[in-house]
Parts: C-alpha cells; structure tokens; sequence
C-alpha cells in the first residue's frame, strides 16, 4: 500500500493548524464584546456590591479601555482600586490610586483617591482576629500607618473643605497616638528585659516627638523605673516629678503597669 510522507515543513504546519484550531475552540467568549460603558458600570458596580470584588474588577478594567478619555473611565479606576481593597488586593489597589493620581493630578475626585490610600493603608494588616490577640497599630510594622498618615494630611492641606476631611483628621490623630504609642510599646519591652538604657532612649524619643498623647504617661513611667533600676535617683527622681505634675491621678505610680491593662485604642 502506497503511503504518502509529508515533509517536516507539511507535519510542522499541520501541527500549527491543530494548535490555532484547539486554541479558537476554547478561547473564552467576551460576553461584553457588546455591551455599552454604561452597562459594564452598571454590572460591575452590582458585583461590587454583592462582594464579588473578583469579578467586579475585571469589568471595571474593561471598562478603563471602552471608556478611556472619558470621566467614566476616571470612576471606574477609584472603584477598581476599592474593589481591590475590598477584595484583599492592597498592593494593587495602592498602584491602582498612584496611577490614576499621576494621570489626572487635576481630577476633581482627587481627595477621595487621597483618602482612599489613607485607609487602605491605615488597616494595612490589621487582620480578622487583632481584636482576639488586643494587637493594635502601635504594636505593628509601623510603615503603613506613616504612609496614611502622610496621603491624609496630603487630603486636609490641599483640601481643608472635602467631606472627606474630618474623618481624614480624626485617622490622623488615631495615627500620632499609635505611633507614639509604638516607640512606648519597644521602651516597655526593653524594660522587662533589663535592657534599663534602651528603654530610656526609647520613652525618650517619645516625649520628644509627640506632645499631649496617651502614650507619654507610661514613658515617663518607663523612664522612673528604669533610673530606679540602674541607680540613678536625681534622674528617677526628676522623671517623677515630671510624671506627677503632669499626671497627678496617675494610675501608674498607684498600680505599676498594671494599671493600665485596657488598650488606649478602638478597633475602627
């Protein structure tokens, strides 16, 4: 029997028909191909809403390209960056906002982008469970919390009058207490560890970065108990005399650390 023999250029081009072939049959079908921009906001905003943030955010990135040029194309990339947020995707929705602030510095939707930043940065990892281990901001990474509190004092400067700005106020001020809070948290470890030095340094940045926060009644506590330990009295007791002027009521000086079990902070 006569058998043909294709050349290695026929059986090369056979193999490249089968592939386009298998490819056309399972490339996935557009179903948006013919749908309106408003119709792909329309859907994308009702995933969004149901929480189906995984299928919200490729709608609205079609909707980026139908759109482009237009202001609907501006909404759709801050609602993609939150559904991103929403979604667990932090980091995305981060480069979602620096993009859509470096395409449109003049957006009149340019607070919210600010703000939006600010919160998703300012619950940077704060988890399902900080509530069940009492773990606060001051006892986190504190990079996050100084990125937020710069995107929300960026909003209340260039934009004192955004309804967005109260709110934006208010972060900034959980965010001051945080972070004094967290150079007192490193002090407090310092201290139980004998490391007496260290935990003066570190109460001491403290007081000389933040003024009128929570925070600075326990370093001056810090502070007194650790010249006590290393022998210093005029130093103890000019912190003491510093913690009773401007703590006269202090539960600390009753109670020692016990005194203040509760944690200063509210889960937001």
């Amino acid at each position: 029997m006569f058998r043909a023999k294709l050349s290695v250029p026929a059986w090369i081009a056979l193999s490249a028909a089968a592939l386009l072939a298998t490819g056309c049959s399972t490339t996935k079908e557009d179903k948006t191909a013919s749908w309106s921009p408003n119709r792909i906001y329309s859907e994308a905003k009702e995933e969004s809403s149901s929480g189906a943030y995984d299928k919200a955010v490729p709608l609205y990135e079609k909707l980026e390209g139908r759109a482009a040029g237009t202001p609907l194309a501006q909404q759709a990339q801050l609602e993609k960056a939150y559904a991103q947020y929403k979604g667990g995707e932090k980091a995305s929705a981060i480069a979602t906002i620096d993009r859509f602030m470096k395409l449109h510095p003049a957006s009149p939707a340019l607070d919210y982008a600010l703000y939006l930043k600010g919160v998703i940065n300012f619950n940077d990892d704060l988890g399902m469970f900080a509530f069940l281990t009492r773990q606060d901001l001051s006892e986190r990474d504190q990079k996050a919390a100084k990125e937020s509190f710069e995107s929300f004092r960026d909003l209340v400067t260039r934009f004192p009058d955004s309804r967005y700005a109260p709110d934006a106020r208010q972060r900034m001020n959980y965010i001051v207490n945080s972070l004094a809070q967290y150079e007192v948290h490193v002090a407090r470890y310092y201290y139980t560890r004998g490391a007496y030095l260290a935990a003066i340094n570190r109460a001491q940045i403290a007081l000389s970065d933040y003024r009128e926060v929570p925070a600075l009644e326990e370093a001056l506590y810090i502070m007194v108990k650790s010249y006590d330990a290393l022998g210093m009295k005029d130093l103890r007791d000019d912190a003491q005399r510093v913690l009773t002027t401007n703590y006269p009521q202090s539960t600390y000086l009753a109670n020692g650390f016990k005194g203040n079990n509760d944690p200063w902070w509210k889960v937001w």
